[in-house]
């Protein structure tokens, strides 16, 4: 029992140390020096010709999700749809602020007055899946350019984030939204932290 238990944590440990470095995250162009001495940065978020799955596109899959709920019980695709859009302001925007300010000295201005804004173009989500017996971990990828606000034509930094995941460490997350709203968390975070380390 207790070789049985020092293999169960050993592979949890390996598991999560793999899952913990599956994201990338790379400045394409410019620089972030402009950020140095910033206290506060506005954010947007910009859901665009994104694909979902193995859907090209997000409009496909809703469709398709929500006709396949209805057919077997009249009421829930449609509920599923508006929640699938309102989780974006409701859920991922706000998990991704929090983790974001928590890991970096700039903050998320509210009114949008600061001298730059990052925009967080969300390109591909997989929404995964936990059925209890077996599970698929939710991600996506987005594309961040960070842009003068009185000028947004103005991009000053490309950025690219690949493969944020939404994992649950106890495995509770049978709910979409939330699985998808911990892969902004973790975007949150890992954005926060590239920031910090470029503007040292």
């Amino acid at each position: 029992m207790k070789q049985l238990l020092k293999l169960t944590l050993a592979v949890a440990i390996t598991t999560l140390s793999v899952t913990g470095h599956a994201q990338k995250i790379k400045l394409e162009d410019g620089n972030l020096d402009f950020l140095r001495n910033e206290k506060s940065v506005n954010v947007e978020f910009v859901y665009e010709n994104v694909k979902v799955g193995k859907y090209d596109n997000e409009k496909d899959y809703i469709d398709k999700k929500k006709e396949d709920m209805n057919k077997k019980e009249a009421g829930t695709g449609d509920k599923w749809a508006k929640a699938w859009i309102d989780d974006r302001d409701n859920r991922y925007k706000p998990k991704f602020e929090e983790l974001f300010t928590k890991n970096t000295a700039l903050q998320v201005s509210d009114k949008g007055t600061s001298k730059y804004t990052l925009v967080y173009k969300t390109t591909f989500l997989e929404p995964g899946y936990n059925i209890g017996i077996s599970r698929k971990n939710a991600q996506h990828n987005a594309e961040i350019v960070i842009v003068e606000t009185a000028n947004k034509n103005k991009v000053l930094a490309r950025i690219s984030l690949d493969k944020a995941l939404g994992r649950d460490f106890w495995g509770a997350d049978f709910d979409t939204g939330a699985r998808l709203a911990e892969t902004y968390a973790d975007a949150g975070k890992a954005l926060a932290k590239f920031i910090e380390k470029q503007t040292k």
